[in-house]
């Protein structure tokens, strides 16, 4: 099982790197391309065809991948779980499809643009990745989804080369989104066993209670994701918008190894929850991940705080400096985001622990609500960028509090001080450098490559023990 974990942790993984890191080459490409106007015009309109894409899947992203992990030793229950999660699937996104139709014709303020983003919730019908992280079965995806990105980054490197080709770049990444979901069809019959006669197969309405649950927390998380963009985008300017999205660009790069890890270890836990209820193991494999993601999710942040104004300029251009004070902000929510991520797909989805699971992800919603109708208006992609930090810190502590019971974080606790206590001395020494008054790409070099040894070489213990107890021997493991 084990080695299971590691091959399919290094697809995701490596899907995730491609899918943050291609979009980061095409950045400064973009950015001087389009300008930061336009860049948030399209991350304006995306964000609101992002709400429609939402309640169009619903919660059957992470519904669908639990109960394809539960049901996958039945092929008769694995079909029929199948066949009505999609169906369902297929007619929430024509009843949204609908709703955006009406929206386009008759509220949408970047209309053409609006009108091209349609190809995405078509894409949207047919997602079945959930399918695939259920089954626990990464490579398929993983090796489709980079190639077809591939081909996307270069179109965009040929295509675009200036402010008017919006609408190319748009176009760009709304056929790649939809190619790419039509690729996982390939080939589906190797999974399922579409001959069986299911008794099942058109009873759509008994995974409806459970998908809306899990879309509670899906829709509250996206407010403090998604919404910031729209709120900038109606009480400031698209030309703020460009500064901000391109923030949250740069700290997608750490979070997308963490939902790597989140991805790959949900159906695991689940199939685990399910089939062996060995609550013992299960947390102590939740304990070290994180410690893990700790590990890297707290000096990345300090790094990133670090070299952010610099990086932004360098990076984005010149006209881009307002970003790097709006990163410096968004850094220190790699850290929050990183360990609820791991309280929630290792914990709090497979175990169905639902109620907690929303009702923190609500707060967390509402207080960035707030907060953003405060600030935003007096301080544009600060205010936001305070809304957020706010709203993943309520999440994180209130998620922590909330499964204390259930979590020691005694057994870590000095494993995570240690962590904590030698980040802030690299960041003593990234204040020394800065004190140098180098020039800011040799300063952001010195520290890439200074940070790391002296990080490594005072935790070399510590990940050395997360490590082997992570590939725990096969003899400890549950039998799955």
């Amino acid at each position: 099982m084990a080695s299971g974990i590691k091959k399919n942790f290094l697809y995701n993984a490596i899907y995730q790197i491609v899918n943050i890191i291609l979009p980061l080459i095409t950045v400064p490409i973009i950015s001087r391309a389009l300008g930061p106007e336009n860049s948030g015009i399209y991350s304006y309109t995306y964000s609101i065809v992002g709400y429609f894409m939402i309640f169009g899947m619903l919660g059957i992203s992470n519904y669908g991948s639990r109960m394809i992990a539960k049901s996958r030793d039945n092929p008769q229950k694995l079909t029929d779980s199948f066949l009505s999660l999609h169906r369902l699937q297929i007619i929430t996104n024509i009843i949204v499809m609908i709703a955006y139709s009406v929206y386009v014709a008759l509220f949408a303020e970047y209309r053409s643009i609006s009108l091209i983003e349609t190809v995405f919730i078509i894409s949207n019908i047919f997602d079945i990745s959930w399918l695939f992280f259920g089954l626990e079965e990464f490579k398929k995806p993983v090796v489709r989804n980079i190639l077809i990105k591939a081909i996307a980054f270069l179109a965009i490197i040929i295509f675009v080369k200036q402010p008017a080709d919006l609408p190319t770049y748009t176009l760009i990444m709304a056929a790649s989104s939809l190619i790419s979901q039509l690729t996982l069809w390939v080939g589906l019959k190797k999974y399922l066993n579409l001959k069986l006669k299911s008794l099942e197969r058109n009873k759509i309405l008994i995974h409806l209670r459970g998908v809306l649950i899990l879309f509670i927390p899906v829709i509250a998380y996206s407010i403090y994701r998604m919404m910031d963009i729209i709120m900038l985008g109606i009480q400031t300017d698209m030309v703020e918008v460009g500064f901000y999205q391109y923030a949250e660009k740069i700290i997608g790069v750490p979070l997308g190894f963490i939902t790597a890890l989140g991805a790959v270890m949900l159906p695991r836990f689940s199939n685990m929850t399910t089939k062996n209820n060995k609550t013992d193991a299960i947390k102590k494999r939740i304990n070290s991940s994180l410690v893990l993601t700790m590990f890297v999710a707290i000096p990345f942040a300090i790094g990133l705080f670090s070299v952010s104004s610099n990086l932004a300029s360098l990076f984005l251009g010149a006209e881009y400096s307002r970003s790097g004070e709006i990163l410096k902000l968004l850094s220190t929510t790699i850290i929050f985001s990183t360990w609820t991520t791991i309280i929630r797909t290792q914990w709090l989805i497979p175990n169905e622990k639902d109620g907690i699971y929303i009702s923190t992800t609500i707060a967390g919603a509402v207080i960035n609500f707030v907060i953003n109708l405060m600030l935003i208006p007096i301080l544009g992609g600060i205010g936001a960028a305070i809304g957020t930090v706010v709203s993943e810190a309520t999440i994180a502590f209130s998620q922590s509090f909330l499964v204390r019971k259930d979590i020691a974080y005694s057994k870590i606790y000095k494993k995570i001080v240690r962590i904590l206590t030698t980040s802030v001395i690299m960041l003593i020494i990234f204040i020394l450098i800065d004190t140098a008054n180098l020039v800011p790409l040799l300063s952001i070099l010195c520290k890439i490559i200074i940070g790391p040894i002296i990080y490594l070489g005072m935790n070399i213990s510590t990940l050395k023990e997360v490590l082997e107890t992570l590939s725990i021997r096969r003899r400890n493991l549950p039998k799955i």
